[in-house]
């Protein structure tokens, strides 16, 4: 497979290292309307064609797919580009602002026959491809109750560093500088941890979203701190169960953690995920009477990388795809309007 890499900021590192260590694959241009950028990318990573816009990449042509790493407004017009050239596509999420463009997106791929794929990393952790395993064996029974967090502490800290005078964390407080807030930029990651790892759908959902006062008049110089900073959300899922998921960015002693409990009439299991490790618990047979919680070995798992070349050599389908985003998207859209209507609202 030959692979152009679309836009060269951020995530885009990630992608060029993964993909050129994937055997069979070529990553062989870099895209960016930024030259000074694109170039300094191209070097780093041995990458020897740049291109300034998809539309010069797509008339050169010697390639076979796009790994979309452009920010989250230009996911909907690049992929639909790319895929009526007849492009495969990799799409770093979300798959875009809204439903109805994630939709645009969704029928145009399944219309195209390309394989499209969406980058939800945290599929990549072993102990989350484990949760579900045992989960969708019977082992913990039918699912009751599902709890989710994912919590960060750049707000109150600056490991990270200081969103009071980095512009890449200030533009994550304002709307009109593109952001969601902790609903739109991780939101649909945690969706998925949780609905993934139970093996559920949702059916419905009500959410709360808080923005909390940061600075004089909510304003540091061009940027108005108006973006939500953190959200609860309370949802049920299609086989009966209640969840509870929520996140925040003022979650003082997390840098970046994600937690998964989820408890069955025969037992349950507790995921623990951050940036320096992750660990799967179970508690089932005798020790529910105890209390005792087990640690659960696992072995590496295919990364989505490698679930995206695979799928491109053999042209089928795999997850997580663009129908499955946008219908995660679809939950983000409607959170929006249970916290303005408070009333709960189907999300099919």
């Amino acid at each position: 497979m030959r692979l152009v890499i679309l836009g060269t900021g951020g995530m885009a590192a990630t992608h060029a290292k993964a993909f050129s260590e994937i055997e069979g694959v070529d990553v062989v241009g870099g895209v960016d309307v930024d030259p000074g950028r694109l170039d300094r990318f191209n070097a780093e990573h041995g990458i020897p064609m740049g291109f300034n816009s998809l539309a010069a990449a797509l008339h050169w042509g010697e390639f076979d797919a796009v790994a979309n790493v452009t920010p989250d407004g230009v996911h909907h017009p690049t992929s639909i580009t790319a895929l009526q050239a007849g492009k495969h596509v990799f799409c770093e999420k979300p798959l875009s602002t809204d439903a109805y463009k994630a939709f645009q997106m969704v029928d145009v791929a399944e219309q195209s026959g390309m394989i499209n794929m969406v980058n939800l990393t945290y599929r990549n952790v072993p102990q989350l491809q484990k949760a579900r395993e045992i989960v969708q064996s019977g082992m913990i029974g039918a699912v009751k109750h599902v709890e989710a967090s994912y919590l960060q502490s750049w707000l109150v800290s600056k490991a990270w560093g200081d969103w009071r005078t980095e512009s890449q964390w200030l533009w994550r407080l304002s709307s009109k500088h593109g952001s969601n807030g902790v609903l739109g930029d991780i939101g649909i990651h945690i969706l998925d941890f949780a609905s993934y790892g139970a093996g559920l759908e949702i059916n419905n959902v009500f959410a709360r979203l808080q923005t909390f006062d940061k600075a004089p008049d909510n304003r540091i110089g061009e940027y108005d701190l108006d973006a939500n900073d953190s959200f609860t959300m309370s949802v049920d899922f299609d086989n009966g169960a209640l969840g509870v998921i929520h996140a925040s960015r003022w979650a003082t002693g997390y840098f970046n953690a994600l937690r998964l409990r989820i408890f069955g009439d025969k037992g349950g299991l507790e995921l623990d995920h951050r940036y320096n490790g992750s660990e799967l618990r179970l508690c089932v047979g005798a020790n529910i009477e105890t209390g005792v919680w087990e640690e659960v070995p696992v072995e590496p798992v295919v990364t989505n990388y490698q679930r995206f070349t695979d799928a491109v050599h053999s042209g089928v389908m795999n997850e997580p795809s663009f129908r499955h985003a946008a219908n995660l998207q679809r939950i983000l859209d409607l959170a929006w309007v249970t916290d303005r209507e408070r009333h709960e609202l189907p999300a099919i």
